[in-house]
């Protein structure tokens, strides 16, 4: 399979089912941004050395995949044909639950923290701030087009439990949270 198609030379991509879009359209912003947030999760796991978290962020990657693929391709009777995954209550069950297990390892939260530590923690607080970024993207395009309810809950989940994981990193890094403190 080559790499280049040339299809895309003149700012316009292809939705699975075959429909060509502009590549600024809301829904390629918002699988764009998810894709961006895989690569920035690849680099967090070069600075992780614990191995649960190692293997959490390689199953937030696939369900990124998921997601991406969720978000290419609008659900409606032309794709029906398709079996595409989708983003469903069980993938929220499953976020929600590694945010509670993650969360009582931490420190109890008593005031607003500023993202910092080590270097796995910073990086993990940069996909924090990208997934709210995606989060926001696939609230734009859910206004103008039906993308269902689960992927707006997932991505929310998703950000919290990266803000869980950085504090957790920090943790098991022996560093402190870095407490806000309001500038006199």
């Amino acid at each position: 399979m080559k790499i280049y198609t040339k299809s895309g030379d003149k700012g316009d991509t292809g939705l699975f089912g075959g429909e060509r879009v502009p590549k600024d359209l809301e829904r390629i912003e918002a699988y764009g941004t998810i894709d961006e947030l895989n690569a920035f999760i690849a680099l967090a796991v070069l600075e992780i050395k614990d191995i649960e978290l190692r293997i959490l962020l390689e199953k937030i990657q696939n369900y990124l995949f998921v997601l991406g693929a969720d978000l290419s391709t609008p659900d409606n009777s032309k794709n029906s044909k398709f079996n595409i995954p989708r983003i469903n209550a069980e993938h929220i069950e499953i976020i929600e639950k590694d945010i509670d297990y993650f969360d009582s390892r931490n420190d109890e939260l008593k005031n607003f923290i500023i993202p910092g530590g080590d270097k796995g923690s910073v990086k993990l607080h940069v996909c924090r701030t990208i997934c709210r970024r995606a989060e926001r993207r696939a609230v734009k395009l859910s206004k103008k087009e039906n993308i269902g309810e689960n992927i707006l809950i997932f991505l929310n989940r998703l950000g919290d439990l990266f803000f869980v994981i950085a504090r957790y990193q920090n943790k098991i890094s022996g560093i402190e949270d870095t407490k806000w403190i309001t500038p006199s």
